[in-house]
């Protein structure tokens, strides 16, 4: 058989645990996460509610759009588990599901000015 690198076995190693992993559902998991934050709309939202709490009307004000509009986004963002919303008197807030969200996407962040990119 033919070499094509130095690193074959080291390659082959990696290419069983990738093997391993790409057949879990978590593939699927990733996949509907960056697909939720691939929206301009929801990932505006995000963005917003990574500045803290805010009902619809005022992430309307933030983001633009209709109330409508941004409702809908919140609802898919809500199934995804990357927004929660609690009842607050008559109004419903809307926060970041968990601390790995603002990860997530501080870390995209970091990545568009890191140096290396450019």
């Amino acid at each position: 058989m033919k070499t094509l690198c130095n690193s074959e076995n080291e390659h082959l190693q990696k290419i069983t645990e990738a093997r391993a992993f790409l057949e879990t559902q978590n593939v699927q998991v990733l996949k509907r996460i960056f697909h939720l934050l691939s929206d301009t709309g929801r990932l505006k939202i995000v963005l917003t509610l990574m500045q803290g709490d805010m009902c619809v009307y005022h992430l309307t004000e933030a983001c633009g759009g209709s109330q409508s509009g941004v409702s809908h986004q919140l609802r898919a963002l809500r199934d995804g588990k990357i927004v929660k919303a609690k009842r607050v008197g008559k109004a419903v807030e809307y926060s970041l599901a968990d601390e790995h969200v603002r990860e997530i996407v501080s870390l995209a962040l970091a990545h568009t000015v890191c140096k290396e990119n450019g």
